[in-house]
């Protein structure tokens, strides 16, 4: 078992269940001992990334409310969707009709969205009526190559008071709509892990990466060549033990085990 954590030079944090729970009138609530171990990650040396699929704010909204949860984050360490999403939106020249949560859409801005020719949806939360969803299947069905952009496929994830649907669920009833199949750029895109690895300087055998989603975290981060941990906090369920294609490197019970496993074998 020791040697499983010998060359690790970084570590890759979700967010979301990992840090803290999101929901509620502040926001969220900080899982226990996450703060202090972000701390110790960095005391001791290892490089950090904040991997997260969220989707409801910008980085600067959402990172200002980590630092209020007591976390060392800066928008610089935040590797999301969004700005990925821009990228490839500018580099293929597509114009976007946007499904997406309000407090996100400012990323969007410098992006021109007349006369869109592709749809890009992510977890919009409230904006997932029937008739908004209807005007973006409008928008792929009346297209003579329709391109779908996806910020993540997580099925869903947790809040304090309990699981919500996330972007997945509505991703794939607009793929099977209008027969298309969407480009995801979050987890568990290859894409969305190897932006996170170059930022670092590091190679994939370098890094860990510590998530609570079995498959969007932990089986994605293996795919690209990473090693990573599940922890039993977010959305973690007991069935993910018995996962039938993905086996994390190790179960811990949260981020503070996770980094003190990691740490006493570096």
């Amino acid at each position: 078992m020791a040697a499983r954590w010998r060359g690790t030079r970084a570590l890759l944090l979700d967010v979301s269940g990992v840090l803290y729970d999101s929901g509620g009138e502040g926001g969220g609530v900080p899982i226990a001992g996450s703060a202090e171990a972000v701390r110790k990650i960095k005391a001791s040396g290892l490089k950090l990334r904040f991997c997260t699929n969220e989707t409801q704010a910008t980085r600067e909204k959402f990172v200002k409310k980590l630092q209020g949860f007591g976390f060392d984050i800066s928008v610089d360490e935040v590797t999301a969707p969004a700005p990925a999403a821009c990228r490839v939106l500018r580099e293929r020249s597509l114009r976007p009709h946007l499904l997406v949560h309000d407090d996100v859409m400012p990323e969007f801005a410098e992006i021109d969205k007349t006369n869109p020719n592709c749809v890009v949806i992510g977890d919009a939360a409230d904006n997932f009526t029937y008739a908004n969803l209807n005007e973006a299947f409008r928008v792929l069905i009346g297209l003579e190559n329709p391109v779908l952009i996806s910020l993540g496929r997580g099925r869903y994830y947790k809040e304090t008071d309990g699981l919500k649907l996330d972007v997945g669920a509505y991703m794939k009833a607009l793929e099977y709509a209008c027969d298309v199949q969407a480009e995801i750029v979050g987890k568990p895109a290859k894409m969305f892990f190897e932006s996170a690895l170059a930022e670092l300087g590091v190679e994939p055998h370098q890094a860990v990466m510590v998530g609570d989603d079995i498959v969007n975290d932990v089986g994605g981060a293996q795919q690209c060549g990473m090693r990573a941990v599940q922890v039993r906090t977010g959305k973690y369920r007991p069935s993910d033990e018995k996962h039938p294609q993905v086996k994390p490197d190790a179960y811990v019970d949260n981020l503070a085990e996770a980094v003190e496993l990691i740490l006493r074998q570096l």
